[in-house]
């Protein structure tokens, strides 16, 4: 029988997400000095993708979430690509993580004490759309129709692609979190929502990331709120502050805890897998149930995670 979100909870308590996709790929030599970022290796080297994915799910990983954080039509409209092929490489970067988890799963050994994982379909924000970094400042002139109207082609599109649900990432405002989630009764597919936050209290617009998670609680669709690519730092009082608001599960996934240098281009800081599990624990203790990694966080992370989870019982 195929795994659902609500049944990893209910059997497992606490579900491990992946690590970041991008950073990972970079680090095996992938160039993603492009607007597409990771989606431009849907284009040119899918089998990478793939790759990284199984590394994951080896790593400990319940969860893969695709490389279409990135991909838009209108992103892959500016690089010449039609609306067919746009939505074909979309349903590819479902593809490569169905097919990854299907190869992983084929192992009997590797069934041993875990359930069969799932596939989030990546839905990145608008401002990654923009490629200008507005996810992370958010961009208040942006109506909310207008938010529903860029992203209802793209969810219709991953909703009928085969994922197990959706992750609409990296939200820096509640505007966005209300126009997407007002499309998900009609997609028939779950989905977690989770907000980029600028410190302990607020996400990237300037809301009280409380007040983001209370206005999610009990929508149609929304499977679990929460927070990503935000320094860990911030995480503890986030998850508090969650706890206090919402039924839903809270889903968690920070970068490293590197610095990102936008002059020098490049991170700075020391990057442990063994901490970055320790903190793990102290969010799931919190309250967290779904946690991961994003930017710079790699499988071992994730395996130094799992280790974690399965030490502590």
């Amino acid at each position: 029988m195929n795994s659902t979100l609500p049944s990893l909870l209910a059997e497992q308590g606490l579900v491990i997400l992946d690590g970041a996709l991008a950073t990972e790929l970079e680090s095996r030599g992938a160039d993603l000095k492009d607007p597409l970022w990771s989606a431009r290796l849907l284009i040119e080297r899918p089998e990478l993708i793939r790759e990284v994915h199984l590394d994951y799910f080896r790593a400990g990983a319940d969860v893969a979430t695709t490389a279409s954080y990135q991909a838009s039509f209108e992103g892959f409209a500016r690089r010449g690509i039609g609306f067919d092929e746009a939505a074909a490489l979309m349903r590819l970067s479902v593809q490569l993580a169905a097919e990854a988890r299907d190869a992983f799963w084929a192992e009997p050994a590797n069934r041993v004490g875990r359930h069969r994982p799932l596939v989030a379909a990546s839905v990145g924000p608008y401002g990654a759309m923009l490629a200008d970094g507005s996810e992370y400042r958010g961009y208040p002139g942006v109506t909310r129709a207008q938010l529903a109207a860029f992203h209802r082609p793209r969810l219709e599109v991953l909703a009928a692609s085969g994922a197990d649900l959706l992750a609409c990432e990296t939200l820096p405002g509640l505007d966005e979190a209300l126009a997407i989630a007002s499309l998900l009764p009609a997609l028939a597919l779950p989905a977690w929502i989770s907000f980029s936050c600028r410190d302990g209290e607020h996400v990237s617009q300037g809301e009280r990331f409380a007040d983001c998670v209370a206005a999610l609680d009990g929508l149609p669709g929304v499977a679990a709120v929460g927070l990503n690519c935000t320094a860990p730092q911030h995480v503890p009082a986030l998850v508090a502050a969650a706890q206090a608001r919402t039924r839903l599960p809270i889903v968690v996934y920070p970068n490293s805890g590197e610095q990102w240098d936008g002059v020098a281009k490049c991170w700075h800081g020391v990057r442990d897998a063994e901490d970055f599990a320790a903190q793990a624990l102290r969010w799931q203790r919190g309250g967290a149930r779904l946690i991961g990694g994003c930017c710079r966080t790699g499988p071992g992370e994730i395996r130094a995670l799992r280790a974690a989870v399965l030490a502590a019982g």
